[in-house]
C-alpha cells in the first residue's frame, strides 16, 4: 500500500503534536517546514518528521494532506499561494487557527479545483510554546473542532477524525460563525477580562506594595489565563475583533447594571444577580458533551508535609481511575489546603469521592 505523504508546515506547539500523532500510523511520512531551521533540525532528530522539505510549495507538491499549524495571517499568506500551484492530483487541506472566519473566507476564494479545505481547531495548548513543548498527548480529552470548506464532503472530516484518531480528542463539527462565538464567549474574552483584572490590581499596587502578596487564591485562579502567550493573544483578539466588540459592549453594559445595584443598595437584586450566577456556574459540569469538555472536580483535605499529594493520587491510581487535571488551591505550611482533582465523567468523580473518604480524607464534591 502506498504512503499517505503528509505536510505539517509550522512545527511549534500545535504543529509538533499533531506530527507526533500522526506518527502513530503506521502507512504515513510526515514531511515537515519552518521558517526556523533549529525547529526543523529538533523535529528530525527528534523522529517528530521523517523529512524536510525545502519550502512550502516543494512540501505541497509531495503531499496527500497538508496541516496548516501557523498564526492566523501565515495561514492566510498560504492559502492565497495554494492558488497559483500546479497540482495533478486532489490535496486536503485543515488549519489549527483559533479564529475560523479570517481562514474561511481566504479558503473560500480559492480557484484551484484540486484543493479541499477543512478548516480545524484543537482546542488544546500548553503555557509552554516552540516544538521543545510539543506532546503527544496535547490532545486527549480535548475538542478537536471542523468546519467544512471549500469542495470539502463529509469523507474528508472522516479522513482527518481517522487520522488523527491517536490524539483521544472528541471531534466535532460546527459552522464558522458559531466557532468564532462560542470560542469568542468561553476562550478568547475571558483572556482579555482576566488582564483587565490584572491591570487593576496593578494600578494598585503602588498604593499596597503588599496586595501581590494576597494575590492568592480566587485572583489567581480567576487570571491565571493572562499569564498566555501575548503575540498570539494579541493576534487572535484582532482576528476576532468583531465578536470582541461585540463582548465587550456587553460585558461594559454588564458591569454598569452591576455597578447601580450596588450603588443603589438593591440588597435583594444583588443577592438575585449573585445566586443566578451560582446557579449558571455550578450546572456547567453537564453530562452531555458540548464544544468546550466538562470536568468533574473532587476537593480533597491535605496536610503541608512531604509524600501527601503522592499519596491521594496513588490511591485513585489503584482503582485505574483517570485524573484529568490537578490544582492546588491553597496550601499554607502546618495547615491543610484544598486538592483539586478533575475526573472526565460523573461516574469517576463519584468513585474517587467514595475511595478517599475510605481512606479517611475530607472529601467534597461541585
Amino acid at each position: 500500500m502506498e504512503q499517505t505523504k503528509i505536510f505539517v508546515v509550522g512545527l511549534g506547539l500545535i504543529g509538533g503534536s499533531i506530527a507526533l500523532n500522526l506518527q502513530n500510523n503506521s502507512n504515513v511520512k510526515i514531511i515537515g517546514f519552518d521558517g526556523n531551521d533549529k525547529a526543523i533540525d529538533y523535529s528530525l532528530q527528534n523522529n517528530i518528521i521523517n523529512q524536510k522539505a525545502n519550502s512550502f510549495e516543494d512540501g505541497v507538491l509531495q503531499a496527500d494532506i497538508v496541516f496548516l499549524a501557523t498564526p492566523t495571517s501565515i495561514t492566510r499568506s498560504y492559502i492565497q499561494k495554494l492558488d497559483d500551484m500546479e497540482l495533478n492530483k486532489e490535496v486536503l487541506v485543515t488549519d489549527v487557527c483559533s479564529v475560523k472566519k479570517p481562514v474561511m473566507d481566504m479558503a473560500q476564494s480559492l480557484t484551484n479545483q484540486q484543493i479541499v479545505f477543512v478548516g480545524g481547531h484543537p482546542m488544546a495548548g500548553s503555557h509552554k510554546n516552540g516544538i521543545e513543548a510539543a506532546k503527544a498527548h496535547l490532545f486527549e480529552n480535548a475538542y478537536y473542532l471542523f468546519i467544512p470548506g471549500i469542495h470539502a464532503k463529509e469523507k474528508h472530516i472522516s479522513m482527518l477524525e481517522q487520522l488523527l484518531n491517536s490524539t483521544k480528542s472528541y471531534f466535532v463539527t460546527v459552522d464558522v460563525e458559531a466557532h468564532d462565538q462560542m470560542t469568542g464567549v468561553i476562550s478568547h474574552f475571558p483572556h482579555l477580562i482576566a488582564s483587565a483584572l490584572v491591570h487593576q490590581a496593578r494600578s494598585w499596587h503602588s498604593t499596597h506594595p503588599f496586595l501581590h502578596e494576597l494575590a492568592a487564591g480566587g485572583f489567581r485562579d480567576i487570571t491565571r489565563i493572562a499569564s498566555s502567550h501575548p503575540k498570539m493573544w494579541n493576534d487572535i483578539f484582532f482576528q476576532n475583533r468583531d465578536t470582541m466588540i461585540s463582548l465587550l459592549t456587553d460585558w461594559i453594559h454588564e458591569m454598569n447594571h452591576l455597578k447601580s445595584l450596588v450603588e443603589t443598595l438593591e440588597h435583594d437584586e444583588l443577592h438575585t444577580y449573585l445566586e443566578q450566577a451560582k446557579q449558571y456556574r455550578d450546572g456547567l459540569p453537564v453530562k452531555q458533551k458540548g464544544a468546550i469538555p466538562s470536568f468533574y472536580d473532587v476537593y480533597v483535605d491535605i496536610h503541608d508535609q512531604p509524600g501527601a499529594l503522592s499519596e491521594v493520587t496513588h490511591i485513585v491510581a489503584q482503582e485505574t481511575i483517570s485524573i484529568v487535571n490537578i490544582q492546588i488551591l491553597e496550601i499554607r505550611e502546618g495547615i491543610t489546603g484544598a486538592l483539586r482533582l478533575s475526573f472526565q465523567t460523573e461516574k469517576d468523580q463519584k468513585r474517587a469521592k467514595t475511595l478517599l473518604k475510605s481512606n479517611g480524607y475530607e472529601v467534597t464534591i461541585e
